[in-house]
């Protein structure tokens, strides 16, 4: 890539300012995390191990051009024993985050469902957690869509599936859905979704830069946009600046629990720069409206919280009205963007209600759905 001598001029500019805002979100934030611990407040996730997720049955799937996808499995019921799941429930975590953000969700169920012939399937994005790094080129939302419906055919070869997604993990089965429509059909084995704290376009008219009203993303997106690679070279002003960022817009503005904080910085902080940048501008171009009618052919549940300043409230709104009867939208009042984390209850009962509906939509079980699809 040849970069002229305005684009780095206009690149460290952006960075240079961005550099100062990003010390300034990290002050702040300390000095209301200090404020919070003063008024006696306790962190009531203060004993939660947000790595446990990891413990859980690990493979790997392969993607269709050959990087190795990190997956977690959790078996219940008679499933445990060899049964053939009845249902498989897969979850696909945000931008810049891994499956462990799908912490409490992954206990909850486990719970709910102990006697239910269910599998949970978690798995980390390419370029994200455990999962192998990812290609510049292949940093695309129809990408990711590609990946999801590798893990299907993989951790879910007979039965009916239910997919949830959180913000670009919601974007991803978006794309899913573009891209491989007869998943969703009568015929095929998507039984319903759930889409938390997302959008299916304009992440840029409301979200991120302007629904944060934030000069740092502004200064990022342009920087990306224009010279990625120099954004990519300089990683230590790009993490110091936009990270705090990023962990200020996750909660809530009444939410406190640090340690729920930390987890969420350490997902940013291990997700590699370069990853953070190329799925960055990716969202930036994302607009998958055309894949709102495809999963309306089966049951939905959207959720958001009413405070997200990155995907906010009305992106959700908007994607629910293009749905069909049998939708759901939930507003979890008070949450920002990680309302999985924040109000996990409220959420875990959202993704049980879909899965309820979507057994009673159910056709007759289908066996080996890909096998008798042309790719």
């Amino acid at each position: 890539m040849t970069v002229d001598n305005s684009q780095r001029i206009g690149w460290l500019a952006g960075v240079a300012g961005v550099a100062g805002l990003g010390g300034v979100a990290a002050a702040g934030a300390a000095r209301n995390l200090a404020r919070k611990r003063v008024a006696g407040k306790v962190d009531p996730y203060a004993d939660v191990d947000f790595t446990t997720i990891y413990a859980d049955a690990a493979s790997t799937v392969e993607t269709d051009d050959g990087l190795e996808l990190a997956v977690r499995t959790v078996d219940l019921g008679g499933v445990a024993d060899g049964a053939t799941p009845e249902l498989t429930v897969i979850f696909v975590h945000g931008f810049s985050l891994r499956m462990a953000s799908w912490h409490f969700q992954r206990l909850q169920l486990a719970e709910e469902w102990a006697d239910r012939d269910y599998r949970l399937v978690f798995f980390d994005h390419r370029g994200h957690g455990k999962s192998d790094p990812a290609p510049d080129d292949t940093c695309t939302i129809a990408q990711l869509g590609d990946d999801v419906a590798a893990v299907i055919r993989a951790t879910a070869p007979v039965g009916h599936v239910v997919l949830v997604g959180h913000s670009m993990g919601g974007m991803s089965l978006m794309g899913l859905a573009r891209r491989h429509s007869h998943l969703f059909t009568h015929d095929g084995p998507v039984a319903g979704v759930g889409l938390v704290a997302t959008a299916s376009r304009g992440v840029t008219e409301a979200g991120l830069g302007e629904g944060l009203g934030n000069p740092i993303v502004d200064a990022f997106r342009l920087s990306v946009r224009r010279a990625p690679r120099l954004v990519q070279a300089g990683r230590g002003v790009t993490r110091a600046a936009l990270e705090p960022v990023l962990v200020a817009a996750s909660f809530g503005p009444t939410f406190f629990s640090p340690k729920a904080g930390r987890a969420v910085e350490k997902m940013i902080q291990n997700t590699p720069i370069d990853t953070i940048v190329n799925f960055l501008n990716a969202l930036e171009t994302h607009d998958e409206t055309t894949a709102l009618p495809v999963i309306a052919q089966v049951p939905t549940t959207v959720v958001c919280g009413d405070r997200d300043r990155l995907t906010p409230l009305e992106n959700s709104v908007r994607m629910y009205s293009e749905f069909g009867l049998d939708s759901r939208l939930v507003v979890v009042k008070g949450a920002g963007h990680m309302v999985q984390m924040e109000q996990p209850r409220l959420v875990t009962d959202a993704v049980v209600d879909l899965v309820d509906r979507a057994r009673v939509a159910l056709p007759a079980p289908r066996s080996k759905w890909w096998k008798r699809i042309r790719v």
